[in-house]
């Protein structure tokens, strides 16, 4: 419709205005202005990098719909920054991080898993009429999308809406609920990923583990600084988008491979290009962490990567359209409860095991978000720490179809009642 198009519709044009909203949130953070001092003690820088753009998006400048910057952003540059990000790993730090981190994932996945029954039982019972939709329009049909997405992600979304049938446009006003709720959360996230040790201190979590392994880090990281050059630049840039590239080439070939002659693994989204890349690229980044390519992070190999990661956050803003929440009220109102309900089901856990805040945020959205958007919260806590966010994600993919086919049984169980 002629109304929807967007004002600015050329890629070349929206490109230009993100990375100049990035660049003046990071000059304006960097500067030594009391008023920007005074702000961004309250507002996290990367929060406004995603909330500007989301600003711009629902006010019909740029649109995230018409553009295709967040499939080159998701595609090429967040592989490329895992493997940056990767590269001055402690593998074995990550390892010592323990049982809490798989704890919180899991009681991510139960919160998704019986937040959207507990959600609609409670909405049916104020606005009942919420269960009239009869075949492809039951509600409960299109809610059994958002538990694919919000524990697996978008590939066990996709089978969710097979499985279960939703109409196309019951799926198109869940593919707003999901992408305004989670977005929302994934807001709070960070800007709480900025001041952690409240809620550590809150819950008496032990958080040493994860300070050891950033201190690690960093120290590596210091006794190998240096100016870099133009051959260490491109040298970096080669490692990252070459690794991508052998990703995408794995990928194609592997996932279609799966996807014919080992169906019943669509499951675990094994047949899924996309999942196969972020392992990959992941994969790769482990292994040089082994090798002499890890001195790269003395020539700014992370800080390339973060930046990368960023223009993601960018296009993941875009996505969210914050006047979609007026076209169903009562549909957003659902999908809000639902998220509350894994929320606290996420933090009665942490509070009870003592595990830190970054365990609940990671754990959160690596079901929510996935493997686009857990290495974004894990690195607002600080870069070293996106892998941790990858593993986890990594993980949705396993357990996703499961957890949303549960999800989805027990939302029809409510809505037969």
């Amino acid at each position: 419709m002629e109304e929807n198009i967007p004002l600015l519709t050329n890629d070349a044009v929206v490109f230009g205005i993100l990375m100049i909203i990035l660049a003046l949130v990071f000059s304006t953070y960097n500067s030594e202005n009391t008023f920007f001092k005074k702000f961004y003690r309250v507002v996290p820088s990367i929060l406004l990098c995603y909330f500007i753009p989301a600003l711009l998006n629902s006010f019909g400048v740029i649109s995230g719909e018409y553009s295709g910057l967040y499939f080159m952003a998701s595609r090429y540059l967040l592989p490329t920054s895992l493997v940056l990000l990767t590269l001055s790993i402690d593998f074995k730090g990550i390892m010592k991080l323990g049982p809490k981190a798989l704890i919180m994932f899991l009681a991510g996945s139960l919160g998704i898993i019986l937040g959207g029954p507990m959600a609609l039982f409670v909405i049916s019972w104020v606005y009942p009429e919420i269960l009239g939709g009869v075949g492809p329009d039951e509600v409960w049909r299109g809610l059994s999308t958002i538990a694919g997405s919000w524990i697996g992600g978008g590939a066990n979304q996709t089978a969710m809406l097979e499985i279960f049938g939703a109409s196309p446009s019951l799926f198109s006003q869940m593919i707003a609920v999901d992408v305004i709720v989670a977005n929302v959360w994934m807001a709070v996230l960070l800007y709480w990923a900025a001041k952690p040790g409240v809620i550590d201190k809150l819950f008496k979590a032990d958080s040493s583990a994860i300070h050891e392994l950033q201190d690690k880090v960093e120290k590596y990281r210091d006794s190998i600084l240096k100016i870099p050059t133009m051959a260490d630049t491109m040298k970096i840039l080669g490692v990252g988008f070459g690794v991508t590239g052998l990703a995408h080439l794995i990928a194609d070939n592997l996932a279609p491979f799966i996807g014919e002659n080992y169906p019943q693994l669509n499951q675990y989204s094994l047949d899924s290009t996309f999942f196969w890349i972020v392992v990959i690229a992941t994969t790769g980044g482990l292994i040089l962490s082994f090798t002499r390519a890890r001195e790269m992070e003395g020539a700014g190999a992370s800080r390339l990567g973060s930046g990368m990661l960023y223009v993601l956050v960018a296009t993941i803003g875009m996505q969210m359209d914050l006047m979609a929440i007026f076209d169903n009220p009562i549909l957003f109102l659902i999908g809000i409860l639902w998220m509350l309900f894994h929320v606290v089901i996420m933090l009665l856990v942490a509070y009870l095991i003592k595990a830190p805040f970054f365990f609940v945020a990671v754990g959160s959205q690596a079901n929510v978000g996935g493997a686009a958007s857990a290495p974004i919260v894990a690195s607002a806590f600080n870069p070293s720490l996106a892998p941790v966010g990858v593993l986890m994600a990594v993980l949705g993919y396993a357990v996703g179809t499961y957890g949303a086919l549960l999800c989805g049984y027990l939302l029809q169980w409510i809505h037969n009642l």
